[in-house]
Formats: C-alpha cells, sequence, structure tokens
C-alpha cells in the first residue's frame, strides 16, 4: 500500500510557544484558529454560550481555588524550594551555528546507534535475539538531541523502540546488547529484552511494549515529582500511532490540570505500522493536538540534531517551570516497523525519499563540507564498530539467567500470595494419592483396563488409532 501523502516538509526551525495557546487561537501565532476557518458558516461555542453560561474565569474567581493554591499554606511551590537545588536552564534561544568538535561529537553517537542498531538485527536473524525487536535506524538525530536536553536527575520513559535513548543515557553498549541477548548481565537482569529496557541508576524507566502503556506511568512520575517539590523533569516518547489512544489524551488533559513538569514528545515516522499517519488521524500534525489542553507545543524537524536538542530543550525548560509540554519531531525509520517487517506498503518513491533524508548521512555530508577530512569520519566508524564488537562479546559471555530468578523483580516489595509458577508447573499441587496402589493399577494391583468407547466415539477412535498403527 502506498502512502496517501508525504509529511509535508518543516525546516529547522520550530513553532513554539512558551504560554499556553489561546482557545481562540490553538495553535498559536501565524495559524488561523478553527474558530476562524468556520466563521462564515458556524457561531464559535463562545458566541452561542455568551447570553446563557459565564465564563470559566468568572465562575471560579471566588468560588474554588486550584488545588496548588489550596496546598500554599503547608507547602512551598516547586519555584520555592528549588531556587537553589534546579539544575542550570540550558539556553533554548541560542541560534549559533554548532561547533564543529560538537557536531562530531554528535556524529559519533549518531554512528553509535546505527552501528548497534544494525548488528542487533543481524543477531535477530541468527537467533541471538528473541522476542520482537524495533530499532531506531533513521531516528538517530532525534535521539541524540533529546537525550542532550535531560539532565542527568531527570527521568525518562520510552516505547519499545528505544535501544538508541538507553545508550545515550550513558548505559553501557554491552549491557544493552546483553538484554537482547536474553542474558543475566542485561540491564534488565535478562528477562527483559528488546523492548523493556530499564536501569534504575541513570532513570530509564522502561521500555514498554503496550502501546501507549507508559504513558500514565510517565504522568504518575511527573507527579510525584510535582508532590515532592523536585526539579526534576519527566520526559515520555511515544509514536505517532499512541496519539490515537485513550491515554494519550488521559494523560495530557491531567497533566494541563495540575501543571506536571513532563514533555510528551511524538516521535512522528509517518507511518504506524503499516497505516499513515494522514490515513489514521483527522489531525496529521500531532502537535496541534495541545490546544485542546492549553498546552504549548511545537514540531521540529527530527532530521537534524542541533534543531532537536534546541527544541526539546525549551521543552524542558518549560516543563522545568511546572507547565507540560507537547513535542512532535518528524523522523522517517529506514526500515519496517519491526526486524521483522519488510514494510511493502512503501512505495518505491517514498523509499527513495526517505533514504535521502537519512540524518547520519546527512551530517557526514555537512560534516566534510565544513572541512573535516574523510578519515576522521572514517576513524569515528573504526571506533564504532570496535565498540559494537565488544558489546556482541559481552553479550555472548554472559550467562543465562536462572530460572529461579524470573519473579525476583515483579514487586518492589513483598506481596501476600505472589504467584511463582513457572510456564508448564501444575497450578494446584497434585492430589494425594491412597497408600500402596501404583498409578495406573486397581486395588489388587491388576492393570487397570480402559472402557473401550462406544456410539460414535468408538468409530472416530478406531480410525484415529489405525491411522497411527
Amino acid at each position: 500500500m502506498s502512502r496517501a501523502a508525504p509529511l509535508p516538509s518543516h525546516d529547522t526551525t520550530t513553532t513554539t510557544s512558551t504560554t499556553p495557546p489561546s482557545r481562540e487561537d490553538p495553535v498559536g501565532a501565524g495559524q488561523p484558529s478553527r474558530d476562524d476557518q468556520v466563521a462564515t458558516t458556524q457561531p464559535s461555542r463562545k458566541d452561542q454560550a455568551a447570553t446563557t453560561q459565564p465564563s470559566r474565569e468568572d465562575q471560579a474567581t471566588t468560588a474554588q481555588p486550584s488545588s496548588k493554591h489550596q496546598a500554599a499554606t503547608t507547602q512551598p511551590s516547586r519555584e520555592d524550594q528549588a531556587t537553589t537545588a534546579q539544575p542550570p536552564r540550558k539556553d533554548t534561544t541560542d541560534t549559533t551555528p554548532p561547533s564543529r568538535e560538537d557536531q562530531l561529537a554528535r556524529y559519533q553517537q549518531m554512528l553509535l546507534i546505527r552501528r548497534f542498531e544494525e548488528r542487533a538485527a543481524r543477531a535477530y536473524t541468527e537467533a541471538e535475539v528473541g522476542g520482537y525487536c524495533h530499532l531506531n535506524l533513521g531516528e538517530e538525530a532525534t535521539v541524540v538531541g533529546l537525550m542532550a536536553s535531560l539532565e542527568p536527575t531527570d527521568y525518562l520513559f520510552t516505547n519499545y523502540r528505544e535501544h538508541g535513548y538507553a545508550l545515550c543515557r550513558g548505559i553501557s553498549p554491552g549491557r544493552i546488547m546483553a538484554e537482547l541477548y536474553g542474558r543475566r548481565d542485561g540491564v534488565s537482569g535478562g528477562w527483559g529484552g528488546s523492548m523493556h529496557l530499564f536501569d534504575a541508576q541513570s532513570r530509564l524507566l522502561g521500555g514498554y511494549g503496550i502501546v501507549g502503556g507508559q504513558l500514565p506511568l510517565a504522568t504518575g512520575a511527573a507527579l510525584a515529582v510535582d508532590y515532592r517539590s523536585g526539579s526534576e523533569v519527566v520526559m515520555c516518547l511515544m509514536g505517532e500511532g499512541t496519539t490515537n489512544i485513550g491515554a494519550f489524551h488521559e494523560s495530557l488533559n491531567i497533566a494541563a490540570l495540575w501543571g506536571l513538569p513532563v514533555v510528551y514528545v511524538v516521535i512522528n515516522n509517518g507511518t504506524g505500522m503499516g497505516t499513515t499517519v494522514e490515513q489514521s488521524s483527522a489531525e496529521p500534525e500531532i502537535f496541534r493536538r495541545a490546544a485542546s489542553y492549553r498546552m504549548a507545543s511545537a514540531r521540529v524537524d527530527g532530521t537534524d540534531p542541533v534543531a532537536v536538542e534546541r527544541a526539546a530543550a525549551e521543552a524542558v525548560a518549560v516543563a522545568r517551570s511546572g507547565r507540560p509540554y507537547l513535542l512532535e519531531a518528524t523522523s522517517e525509520r529506514l526500515r519496517g516497523h519491526s526486524v521483522v517487517d519488510p514494510a511493502a506498503y512503501r512505495s518505491p518513491e517514498t523509499v527513495a525519499a526517505v533514504r535521502a533524508a537519512d540524518p547520519v548521512a546527512l551530517l557526514a555530508a555537512a560534516l566534510l563540507a565544513d572541512g573535516v577530512d574523510e578519515k576522521t569520519l572514517a576513524a569515528i566508524d573504526t571506533q564504532v564498530l570496535a565498540d559494537v564488537a565488544e558489546a556482541v562479546a559481552f553479550a555472548e559471555a554472559s550467562e543465562h539467567p536462572d530460572p529461579s530468578t524470573l519473579f525476583d523483580h515483579t514487586y518492589a516489595t513483598p506481596v501476600p500470595n505472589d504467584s511463582r509458577r513457572l510456564p508448564g508447573d501444575a497450578l494446584y499441587p497434585a492430589a494425594p494419592r491412597p497408600a500402596g496402589r501404583t498409578p495406573g493399577t486397581t486395588s489388587s494391583g491388576a492393570p487397570a483396563t480402559p472402557a473401550r468407547p462406544t456410539g460414535l466415539g468408538a468409530s472416530t477412535v478406531t480410525q484415529h488409532t489405525g491411522a497411527h498403527a
């Protein structure tokens, strides 16, 4: 199936608003509001209700303080408590060209993700990696840019396409590869696999295999940060297909209501599994959905790591001040939805366009144009390949986890009646047998003779038995 229409191209600038857009202009300056678009045919909701319903502001001026105002006498605000503890805000207004050294560092990170994912795909075909396996191929610039905007103390929740994010959070390639191999030295002890990477030390809190399963948990983590008046930010990643489920609406709605420090990031690769975003979403430009929650938002070119980093830094700064943010990065994947997906739904024209937008190749070309010689890039590639080979050797040398440890991390604390039944174990203990009787015999010790089947079942059993004789 070919795509209905490609995503419109965007430059590296972002459409941002540090204050929530108004209901009259839900998508920010420069874009006509929906009310303006239908003004000649349909009066706005506010016009219809002007004489019958007072505004929300009028109703609430004296009737009900916000939850934060209710708690003001017992708990200082995050701003008051975190004035000295809060990490320095990254400069979100810097428009100077990045230095060559910074670009080379970004290139090395992106190339590490590329080579790691290519090796993971090979290991999957060699049956070294089990379960499902989703790769960040084509999304390297988005991954590097997003992770550069976070502090080490910030929290990260991802979906099942998370290998690159784990690498950029500082987890060693060997531990990640060992997890893909299902080995004991993996980040999740070998029990999580590709989709469930977890490392509390780097504050990567999953890796979730259920579409949208991370959204309520990330929102809850942001609530915990807010409740403790912490200075951390939670970043929650998802694909564009996730934005059509209920958890997306519920999470963004409650985050906006309570002013939670969370950045929701949509990695829009244009195709949710095999369906284009234009065919599945009434509003294919996902960042515009933030207007429904009066939430600031932006869209950024996901093939440019610098543009992504600066847009994400702005989003993180807004969240750290106590307001949620929705960021959309357009970043096509180079291969199918998972390793086993041949992506036959893509037309030859789409495939060519995706390859032309390869972020690793684009950055390499920019570095060469900036005066970096090919030997430097080749040396980086050689080092990255050696690091990936070392990771594979580490994974292969690691032992498989003992089955008795399967349930060790199911709960953080002991839970009564926690089932630890392994596959193949009986659901209930075997019933006691009478003493002195051998299974398969009568009470006298003679072999028990099963009754011969009669009726319709008799001929069926006879024919079945004869067929295998």
